[in-house]
């Protein structure tokens, strides 16, 4: 490996470095904790050093909310996949959201403004789908026979996603009413909108 390449090498893992420790920072203490120092001392950086990589504070959020809407991009896709009729993958997909928002968190906070400033929304990268543009699709197909409207497209998409991101709000920001309550609330609402598609 030349000097160029190992030198490529180092800056890419410093900057991960950088968005890790990041990471952990906000699981241990919030995203209220988050400081260039801290990071640096985490990573045994001085906090200038850290300014070679991101601008500042504001640039790191906005790459781990993108870290963050390419994972839930991921996790969708493939419970899109492991379902079989356009319903199910529908539903799958919400589900997937769902738990994607309990098991990063930290992360679905940040990319979604919950008890925190709300980074960049999804933005559609290079050749990669928005987790958004995936559920519109869907329901796009779905309702094929009406010949829906993007408007229409976009109304069910969006009475998905406020019911769904209402109850995980609630969730997140108080205890909610228990999980098997939640999750009863979850499907009745999933379920009651993809019953409505075809209406």
């Amino acid at each position: 490996m030349g000097s160029k390449e190992r030198i490529q090498r180092l800056k890419d893992e410093t900057r991960i470095n950088i968005l890790e420790a990041s990471l952990q920072i906000v699981k241990e203490e919030g995203w209220h904790a988050l400081s260039m120092r801290k990071i640096a001392d985490i990573i045994e950086y001085t906090a200038p050093m850290i300014y070679e990589y991101f601008a500042n504070k504001e640039a790191i959020l906005n790459e781990l909310a993108k870290q963050g809407h390419r994972l839930l991009a991921k996790r969708v896709l493939q419970a899109k996949a492991d379902a079989s009729s356009l319903e199910e993958q529908l539903e799958a997909m919400w589900f997937s959201y769902w738990n994607f928002a309990f098991e990063e968190r930290e992360l679905y906070q940040l990319m979604f403004g919950i008890g925190t400033a709300c980074c960049n929304g999804e933005k559609s990268e290079k050749g990669r789908p928005t987790f958004g543009d995936m559920i519109a699709d869907v329901i796009r197909e779905i309702m094929v026979a009406q010949d829906p409207s993007e408007e229409l497209v976009c109304r069910k998409y969006f009475t998905y996603w406020s019911v769904i991101h209402g109850l995980i709000s609630i969730n997140l920001v108080n205890k909610g009413n228990g999980e098997i309550t939640n999750q009863q609330v979850l499907k009745d609402a999933i379920y009651g909108i993809t019953r409505s598609l075809n209406d």
